[in-house]
C-alpha cells in the first residue's frame, strides 16, 4: 500500500506531506487547490514522463517522493534483481527529483533507477483510474485485456505470442527466398563477383594500419638503411676498426683469466653486454634485410592501399566491415544455391507452426468465451449496485484476423436502461455511466488484480444523488481488500472514506500555497457541508453532513 507521499514545489504546491491509511482514503477540496496535483505527483514518482512546466514558477527543482510496502512475492523479486531491498522498517522509498536543467534522477531506498524501469514496476504498485481509462474502455481493441484478465490467459497468450512470432519469421524467409528464375541468376553472378574480389585479395584485419605504418618508413627506407649500416660497422669489425664486438670479446677473455674474485661481477656484467650486443647486431641485420625486401617498396604498398580502398569503397570503412558483408554475401549465396530445398524446409515449418498457432488460438477463444459470461454476471451485478439495475452489457465476439492478441474480436455492447438496443459502449454511454461502468469493471478485477492501491481520479463525473451514495458505498466494499485513494467532488462519496485529507489553498505574498491535512469530527462535518453547499455554509447544511456521515 501506498504509506507517505511528500511533494515539494510541485506546481501551487510549495511542501506537503500526506498520510495515507490502509482501506478508503478520500481528497477533497476547492477546485484549483491542488487534487490533480496529487495525482501529477503521483505519476512523476511512477517513472512516468513529467514537463518542466510542473515545476512550481520560480524554483529549479521539484522533489516528490513516495514510501510503499507491500508483501507481493513477484514485485519483491523485481526489485531485488535490480538491487534494491526493503529499509529495516519493511518499506520501499521512491525519491525522484525533478530539475528545470534536466539533472534529475529516481532513487529506490537510495540505489539509482531508470525512470523506464521504475516505469515497468509501476502496474504492481498503483493502478490509477481517471479521464485516460474512460478513452481505453471507449476502444474495443483494449476489451480482449479486461476479458484476458478474469480468464488468467497470461501463459496461453503468452505461447499465442511466441508464436505468432515464428510463424510470421518464417513467412518472411520464405517470401525472402520467392525470386524469378532470371532475377536468380542475376543476383548469384553478382553475389559471386563480389565474393570472388574480397576474397582474392586475401585481406587481414589491422592490414590497413599496418601498410600506413610500413608506407611511412618506405619512404625514409634509404637514410634508414644508412644509418642502421653505420651502427652496425661501429658494433662489428671491419677494415677501419675492430668494434664493440671485438673489444668486448677481448675483455671479456682477459677478465676471464684472471685469478681474482673481486672482478668476477664484471666479468659476468660483460659477458652479458657482449651477448645484447650480438643480439642488437642480429637485430639489425635482420631489419636491414627486411627493408630491401618487397614489404617496404613503395609502390608495392601503395598498390596494396589502393585495392584495399576500392574494397573500402565497396564494402565497408575496415576490414571488419569487408569481412561482414563477406559472410553475408556468402549466407544470401548459400541461400539462394540451395532455395529449393531450404523452401520445402521452411514451408514445413509453416505448416507445422500454422497448427500450433490455431491451437493456441482456439484455447485462447475457448478461455475468453467462458470468462465473458463470468464478467457479464459480475459486471451486471457490480452496476445493479450502482443505481443501473436494467443495465445491459454484453460481450460480443467475432472471428478476425490474426493478430498478436489472438484471432478474437471482442467489443462490449452496452444498454443502460431496459428495452433500448444494445449497441456499442463507445457510441452511447454518457460521462457518468461511463465512469461506472469503469468503477463496475475495476470492482469485478480487484479480485484478480496483485495491485494493493487503487486510485480513482474523476470517478464521479457526471453522477450525484443516490448514484453518487450507491458509487460512495462501492469504493467502500472495494476497499475491504484494497487500499483506495479517490479524488472527489461529491459529499456521498466522500463521507464513505475512512481516512478524508483536505486539500486547502491560500494565498501569501502574491503566491499561491497548498496544505493538505486530515480532518475529522466537527472539522471533517464542515467539510462535507461545504462540499454540499458551496461558500455559504449555514446551520442546516452542517446538521445535514452530520445526518450523511452517520449514514
Amino acid at each position: 500500500m501506498l504509506k507517505y507521499l511528500h511533494i515539494e514545489n510541485i506546481a501551487v504546491i510549495e511542501r506537503a506531506g500526506i498520510e495515507f491509511t490502509d482501506g478508503f482514503n478520500v481528497l477533497t477540496g476547492e477546485t484549483g487547490a491542488g487534487k490533480s496535483i496529487i495525482i501529477d505527483s503521483l505519476y512523476a514518482v511512477l517513472g512516468f514522463r513529467t514537463s518542466k512546466e510542473l515545476i512550481r514558477n520560480g524554483c529549479e527543482n521539484a522533489f516528490v517522493s513516495a514510501v510503499f510496502s507491500f508483501d507481493s512475492n513477484e514485485l519483491l523479486e523485481l526489485f531485488s534483481e535490480i538491487g534494491v531491498k526493503q529499509d529495516d522498517d519493511g518499506n520501499f522509498v521512491i525519491e525522484r527529483k525533478l530539475s528545470v536543467s534536466g539533472s534529475g534522477y529516481i532513487k529506490i531506498n537510495g540505489v539509482p533507477v531508470s525512470a523506464s524501469t521504475l516505469k515497468n514496476f509501476s502496474p504492481y504498485l498503483l493502478n490509477i483510474h481517471g479521464q485516460h481509462d474512460n478513452q481505453t474502455l471507449l476502444n474495443p481493441d483494449n476489451h480482449y485485456l479486461y476479458i484476458d484478465m478474469i480468464a488468467d490467459n497470461d501463459e496461453i497468450l503468452s505461447k499465442y505470442r511466441q508464436e505468432f512470432t515464428n510463424f510470421n519469421s518464417i513467412r518472411s524467409r520464405l517470401k525472402s527466398l520467392e525470386m524469378d528464375e532470371d532475377e536468380k541468376l542475376r543476383k548469384i553472378d553478382v553475389l559471386k563477383y563480389q565474393i570472388n574480389e574480397i576474397s582474392e585479395a586475401d585481406l587481414k584485419i589491422g592490414e590497413i594500419e599496418e601498410l600506413k605504418e610500413k608506407l611511412s618508413v618506405a619512404r625514409s627506407v634509404g637514410k634508414r638503411i644508412k644509418d642502421i649500416k653505420s651502427v652496425l660497422s661501429l658494433l662489428k669489425n671491419d677494415d677501419e676498426n675492430g668494434g664493440a664486438c671485438e673489444a668486448l670479446k677481448t675483455a671479456v677473455h682477459l677478465l676471464s683469466v684472471m685469478d681474482d674474485k673481486k672482478s668476477e661481477k664484471d666479468y659476468s656484467f660483460l659477458l652479458d653486454a657482449l651477448e645484447n650486443v650480438n643480439n642488437v647486431v642480429s637485430s639489425l641485420e635482420g631489419y636491414v634485410e627486411e627493408l630491401n625486401g618487397d614489404g617496404y617498396d613503395v609502390n608495392f604498398i601503395e598498390d596494396r592501399l589502393a585495392v584495399i580502398s576500392t574494397l573500402s569503397a565497396k564494402y565497408g570503412k575496415d576490414e571488419t566491415e569487408i569481412f561482414e558483408f563477406l559472410e553475408k554475401a556468402q549466407i544470401e549465396l548459400n541461400s539462394i544455391l540451395f532455395n529449393d530445398e531450404e523452401y520445402e524446409k521452411l514451408e514445413n515449418e509453416l505448416e507445422i507452426s500454422q497448427e500450433r498457432l490455431i491451437k493456441f488460438a482456439e484455447k485462447l477463444t475457448s478461455s475468453r468465451i467462458k470468462a465473458a459470461s463470468v464478467f457479464e454476471k459480475k459486471v451486471k451485478d457490480v452496476l445493479a449496485c450502482l443505481n443501473m439495475p436494467n443495465v445491459c452489457l454484453k460481450v460480443e465476439r467475432s472471428m478476425g484476423r490474426y493478430n498478436k492478441n489472438g484471432c478474437d474480436e471482442i467489443q462490449f455492447i452496452f444498454s443502460a436502461n431496459a428495452g433500448e438496443d444494445s449497441k456499442p459502449l463507445s457510441k452511447i454511454a454518457s460521462g457518468g455511466e461511463l465512469s461506472r461502468v469503469m468503477l463496475a469493471i475495476k470492482s469485478v478485477l480487484s479480485e484478480k488484480d496483485n495491485v494493493d492501491t487503487l486510485i480513482f481520479d474523476e470517478i464521479d463525473s457526471g453522477i450525484s444523488g443516490r448514484t453518487a451514495d450507491m458509487v460512495g458505498v462501492q469504493l467502500k466494499k472495494v476497499a475491504t481488500s484494497h487500499q483506495v485513494i479517490c479524488v472527489t467532488h461529491l459529499a456521498q462519496i466522500a463521507v464513505a472514506a475512512k481516512t478524508h485529507l483536505l486539500i486547502e489553498k491560500a494565498e501569501k505574498d502574491g503566491r499561491t500555497y497548498t496544505d493538505i491535512t486530515s480532518v475529522s469530527g466537527e472539522e471533517r462535518v464542515y467539510e462535507i457541508a461545504r462540499i454540499m453547499s458551496g461558500s455559504n455554509v449555514s446551520d442546516n447544511v452542517l446538521a445535514s453532513a452530520r445526518e450523511l456521515l452517520k449514514m
